[in-house]
Order: C-alpha cells, then structure tokens, then sequence
C-alpha cells in the first residue's frame, strides 16, 4: 500500500496551531491506545498466547519494509509499502494490540530506512495508532465483539469497514497536518489523496480476509500466500521505477527538471523551518553547440556524461544536480546558515570545470556561467528562484562573467513589467491608439544661439499609473518585439512633426534615438526608407542616436546596418559619448556626423577640472574627426559659454528650455523668432 508518511517540512501558516495538533494527535495516539487495548481485553493472560503463524506475519511485515520504495510525488511523499495488509489480518486474527505492535514496528521500520526524523516517526506511529484504533471499534461494532476471524459474510464485510476507517482516518489526520503547514483546505487535501490511492487501498483491504484465513488454517500457508501478496508489491516497485524515471535525465543519469523541482520543493519547506538558507544554480556550458558541430552529438553526449560524474564526485550533503536538458544543469545546495556565501557554491561549480576533459585523445576545455539565486531573499519557491537563477545566468553571460547572483535590475520581465509590456502592446497595435507620444527639446547652436533642431524624447500615459518613465519602458521593451514597434510609434509621430514644423517655416532636424535591436535588423532601414518617402521629409533632417554600448553588442553587423543608414542620408549622432567602451577603431569606422557629450561631464565642467578636460577633449576630437559636438546638460549660462569657447557646435538643456509637447514648442519657436 501507499502509506501516509510526510515529508520533513515546516509550516507556512499558523506554526503554533501546526505545532499543536501534532502533539495533540500524540497524545490522543496515546490515550487511545490505551483506552481501546483494555476495551478488547489485551492485558488478558491468553491475549499472549499466539501461534507461529503470528510471528510469520509480523515477520513479513517487517522484512517488506527492508527495501522501500518512493511512490508517486504527491505531497504527502506516499511510500510504496504492504504491511497495512498483514496490520488488518493480524487484528482481526490476534486482536488489537498484537496488530499494533506489528503496525508500529513496520512504521519505525520504514522510517528507519528512508532516513526520517525523529518528530516524523513519531507523528506517523501517532496517527496511524489512532488510525488503527477507530479501525478496531468499527470491526468491534459491525461484529458484536467477535474475537476470532471465521470467515462469514459479515466479518468480510466488517474487514472492509475497518480497513475503510483506517484510510479515512489516517488520510484526514495527515491531511489536516498538512493543512495547517500549507493553508490549504482540510477537505480538499483529504480528497487529494483518496481520488489518487483509492483502488489501491481497496486491493490491500481485500487481501486481508485471505491472509487472516490462510493463518487461522496452517503457518506455511501464510508463508505460501506472501508470494501472491509480494507479487503485488513488486508491481507498485515496477510502477514507483517507472516513477523515477521520469524524473532523471537518461543520459547522465542526474534528475530532470520534473525530479529537480520536486527536491527543491523538499528542501525549501525544511529551510523555511530551520531559518537557513537554500542556493539554487543554473549552469549554461559555453559553445556546447561547436563541440556538437565540430566533433559529433555523440561527443558532446560523452562530454555531458563526463561533467556529470565531476559534479557529483564527493558531493556535499544536501546537494542536488539535474541536467536540464542540451548544456544546462542546474544545483541546489541547503541547509546555509548566516556564514555561508552562497557564492561559493557557484565558485565550486566552476572549479570543477577548470580541468580539461580528455575524449578520444581529443583535450576540451570547458567553461560556462553561472547564476545564483537564493531563498528566502530571491523568490520564496521553486519556480520563482528557477527564473531567478536563469536570469541571472544570463546576465553572467551578457557580462562574459563566470558566475552572478540575482538582482532586480536584471530582471526585464517581472510580473509588473510584464503587465507594462502588455498594456504597451495594446497602446501600439493601433496607429491613433493614444498613450504613446512625444516631447521635444531644443537643440541650439552655440555661436549664435539659432534653433537648429530638437530631440524627440519618448512620453508614455498609461491608464492607470499615470506617465510612466522613460527609461523604465525602454529596459521592459527593448528585450520583446514590443522594441520594434514602438520604435516605429515614434519615428512615425517624429517624421510626421517634421513634416508639420516644415511647413509651418521651420527647417529643423529632428534626434530621434534608436534601440540596439532596431541597429542589429536590416529590415529597419527598408521601414525608415518607406516612412521618409511616405512623409515627404529631407533624410538629412532626421539624425538617429545610438549609444556606445548598442555599436558594442554587434559591431559587425550594427556597422553594416549603420553604414546602410548612412547611405539613405539619416544623420547618425553617438549618444552619451564617455559613458560606453567604444574604442578610436570603431568611431573611425562608423559614419557619424555628430558627437554627444554626455550631461554628467557637461553639468559640471566649470566646477571639476576632470570633466572640463573630458568636455574639451571631446570637442577637439570631434573637430579632428570632422564631425559635430553637441553637449547635453547645459543648465547655465556658465556653461554655454564655457563650451561656446571651447568651440562646441551646440547645446541641449535647460538653459534654453525643458522639453515640451509638440504644440508647446511650437509657441516656444515663435517667441524665440520674435526675440530674435
């Protein structure tokens, strides 16, 4: 049978009423003991008189118990076991008390085995106790008090009682434990279980009567029956393999994901009562696919098979590893107190890949990244710290790092940007949709003060947060396709102001900025060609920045689109110039017209001797390039000019003017030409 025999996990909710009910289940275990042992006259003289047959059968009851077997992952941990058959045929052939000593020793047994806790054993001796007792009164009940087992029709039917009662019993008993540990529902939890093991249970009460009678008549046919009854038994061993199976990874033989989450899970509860601390890791090989490529899958499958016998050489207790499939794995550590950097299990992780792997007289180096996340303080369950680590893991590999623990600024898809995502979408997938605009800032040549343009900066209104900030939707969009059309959004609504500042007698360029997706498609400069003819603008009128840090993520390809861009006419403007890792070969390289300072030098230049060197350098370089400065950040009159004699083409900032709606602009321009 599928004994109830819980896992070794801490309450979420109500610890004190938790706490309580197990002790409170003890002690009525206990008293009910007790109380039905004098009720079925247990202490009598000859209620010890037992034959052979009976220390066969609690014999075989034990022995069954040597090789346990892990039955289902339901959350109860059900161990696959028989001895509830020989309990039932020992009580209603010997009586109570014989039948729980057999239940008893059978439970320790059993516990004994699979490693579990003192407070467990004595929880589940407890409740299955209890369990036993409620099944004893209804076989009293139903019977009349029968004390010998004669095979009628109605002590068959009150094995089947019995054998009812304890389930229901036991089932509740656990389920309300667990209830109470969890939140959930009593009554659901109880259903859980019945739904799952009812015919089993039903197969185990059946065989009772057969193995009573077979020890009322003669010893050896309780031995000849044991084949039938462990036949069974070895099934639910097949079925439990088959279990397990399916919850490890073919080829190395470590845990799948279905296998990993289930451990996690274990380990989790058990930290959240001892107050420790649970590391979960992610490891992503690099260049697995040119071994693949180079050598054959079969290598690369020897490789996988090779890393996984390193990772689990000497393993630590309370450490886990799965193959997640391809090149990952995945590890858990627990059991961390306050001491322990969980840094270091990812520092162990790499060490072990520092020793090149020798197949077929080939030498292969491997290495690969690494993230780390960790409960209680990176997610509170399986699936939370999975995408944690995950995303972290990434991140190593964006830094070209070995190993980086989890942060929330590297999570560009939390459940709050996600729903920012959504409703992005939906404001994008209709060309007047509204929500979606743009501000604009003047740009001002320096010597004369003549407007010769503006930035477009990004503005977003959403329905319920109210304008939203700029570079929060720039980080939650530029990782989905929403990048792609909301760059669209806003190169429409710019060209379409050129067109209207065009022919209300203003020739100005317009800045609008540009995502590292839209530089590494091709197809954006077919969509810019099409959008410039559709408007009727001047390519030359609309300058594109891109940032250092987008010509990085791709210089091969991003110069190739570029150099395209280039060749429509669109200006091309390096934004927060001093910040990226560009390098003098690169901006050579690129086809830029116009350089831009970053506002964090130019704020400050007059006040610090280090950023007035960067600013003045920078316009030197600029000049020797042949290409234009323009400074952002300019907040006084002190830095313009400042720049102005430095000989800086033009400045952007509050000096001249914060950014405004298009139609605000629009005013700011003829109040500027009336100065003028």
């Amino acid at each position: 049978m599928a004994t109830t025999l819980m896992r070794n996990t801490a309450p979420r909710e109500h610890p004190g009423r938790y706490y309580g009910f197990m002790s409170a289940v003890t002690v009525l275990a206990i008293v009910g003991a007790g109380v039905t042992a004098v009720r079925a006259n247990a202490f009598d003289s000859g209620a010890f008189d037992v034959p052979f047959a009976f220390w066969l059968t609690a014999g075989l009851a034990l022995i069954a118990e040597f090789r346990p077997t892990r039955w289902g992952g339901l959350w109860m941990s059900p161990i696959a076991s028989i001895y509830l058959v020989y309990v039932l045929a020992t009580m209603i052939t010997w009586g109570f008390l014989p039948a729980l000593v057999v239940q008893s020793g059978a439970i320790v047994l059993l516990s004994v085995q699979i490693q579990s806790s003192a407070w467990r054993t004595i929880f589940n001796v407890s409740q299955q106790g209890l369990a036993l007792c409620v099944a004893w009164t209804v076989w009293n009940a139903v019977t009349g008090g029968s004390t010998a087992w004669n095979g009628t029709a109605i002590e068959l039917l009150a094995v089947f009682a019995a054998g009812t009662a304890w389930t229901l019993t036991s089932s509740a008993l656990v389920a309300g434990r667990q209830g109470l540990r969890t939140g959930t529902g009593w009554g659901d939890l109880t259903l859980q279980w019945l739904k799952s093991e009812w015919a089993l249970r039903a197969t185990q009460v059946a065989i009772a009567p057969i193995l009573a009678t077979a020890a009322m008549s003669s010893w050896w046919l309780v031995a000849a029956s044991a084949i039938p009854i462990f036949s069974v038994y070895r099934i639910l061993q097949t079925a439990a393999d088959r279990e397990r199976e399916a919850d490890h990874d073919p080829l190395t033989g470590l845990l799948n994901r279905k296998g990993f989450q289930e451990e996690v899970d274990g380990k989790l509860a058990d930290a959240a009562e001892t107050k420790t601390a649970v590391a979960l890791l992610i490891l992503d090989l690099d260049r697995f696919a040119d071994v693949n490529s180079a050598l054959g899958h079969e290598v690369g499958d020897q490789l996988l098979v090779e890393l996984a016998k390193r990772f689990t050489t000497d393993i630590p207790p309370g450490k886990k590893i799965a193959h997640l499939g391809g090149d990952e794995f995945a590890f858990v550590w627990s059991e961390l107190d306050g001491m322990t950097d969980p840094m270091e299990c990812a520092r162990e992780i790499r060490a072990r890949l520092d020793a090149p792997i020798v197949l077929a007289d080939v030498s292969l180096e491997v290495d690969g990244s690494v993230g780390v996340a960790v409960f209680p303080d990176d997610g509170p369950d399986f699936q939370t710290l999975f995408r944690h680590a995950d995303i972290a893991m990434y991140e190593s590999k964006q830094r070209a790092g070995t190993y980086t623990r989890y942060g929330a600024e590297f999570d560009h898809h939390s459940p709050e940007r996600l729903h920012l995502l959504g409703d992005l979408r939906r404001a994008l997938d209709h060309p007047d949709a509204p929500g979606v605009n743009l501000f604009y800032q003047p740009q001002v040549r320096l010597v004369d003060g003549e407007v010769i343009g503006a930035e477009a900066l990004l503005r977003y209104s959403h329905p319920e947060r109210g304008v939203v900030n700029p570079a929060e939707i720039i980080e939650t969009a530029e990782h989905s396709s929403v990048m792609r059309m909301l760059t669209e959004r806003v190169v429409d609504i710019a060209l379409r102001q050129l067109r209207t500042w065009k022919e209300s007698g203003y020739d100005l360029r317009m800045a609008v900025n540009v995502s590292v997706r839209d530089l590494q498609s091709p197809e954006f400069t077919d969509f810019l060609t099409e959008r410039i003819d559709a408007y009727g603008v001047n390519a030359k009128r609309l300058q594109l920045e891109i940032t250092e840090s987008a010509l990085m993520a791709d210089p091969r390809r991003v110069l190739q689109n570029v150099q395209r861009l280039s060749d429509l006419g669109v200006g091309i403007s390096l934004d927060d110039f001093g910040t990226g890792f560009s390098s003098m070969q690169h901006l050579r390289r690129l086809p830029v017209t116009e350089i831009k300072i970053d506002k964090s030098f130019v704020t400050t230049l007059c006040d610090d001797p280090d950023n007035a060197a960067i600013v003045s350098t920078t316009i030197d370089l600029g000049r020797a390039l042949d290409v234009e400065v323009v400074a952002e950040g300019v907040e006084d009159e002190k830095v313009r000019k400042q720049l102005e004699g430095w000989g800086c083409h033009a400045g952007q900032g509050w000096h001249f003017a914060k950014p405004m709606s298009a139609d605000a602009f629009e005013r700011w321009m003829a109040e500027q030409r009336q100065g003028h």
